[in-house]
């Protein structure tokens, strides 16, 4: 399994997972974004509605009929009706539940920088996970780790 450690420092996460959503569907994977706050899930959503024309980012809640149709899901669980192999921890916190799919991206502020930093180095030991670190710098995403 791989996992994204995305520092947010300059865009919040409702701007972040909607590229993250993009690049999932370019690759012709299916998403489940993940947050136990309804109301960030909320925002997400507006975000993944408000792209518009040709980058449109269909999308819907798993509680919800027809989720397995569903090219993008928010749920408050790591449950993916729609059998997505990608999951966006967007709350900033690891489930172990996330350790099943094959990609995995923690998206994180700087209040959470201190976990996510004992994550990597947890992760760091096993040779099943192979983790990358992101942070945003001039307008982009670096990898730092």
């Amino acid at each position: 399994m791989r996992v994204d450690f995305y520092q947010l420092s300059r865009d919040p996460v409702e701007q972040v997972v909607p590229l993250l959503a993009r690049k999932a569907l370019q690759a012709g994977q299916r998403l489940l974004v993940v947050s136990a706050d309804g109301e960030q899930r909320a925002g997400i959503s507006r975000a993944l509605w408000s792209e518009g024309g040709v980058h449109f980012l269909a999308h819907g809640e798993a509680s919800e009929a027809h989720a397995a149709r569903q090219p993008i899901l928010l749920s408050e669980t790591c449950a993916a009706p729609n059998e997505a192999r990608m999951v966006v921890l967007a709350d900033g916190v690891w489930r172990e539940e996330a350790g099943a799919f094959e990609r995995a991206f923690l998206l994180f502020d700087a209040a959470a920088t201190q976990s996510a930093r004992d994550l990597w180095r947890g992760f760091r030991s096993r040779d099943t996970v192979e983790s990358h670190a992101w942070k945003q710098e001039d307008g982009g995403w670096i990898e730092v780790g």
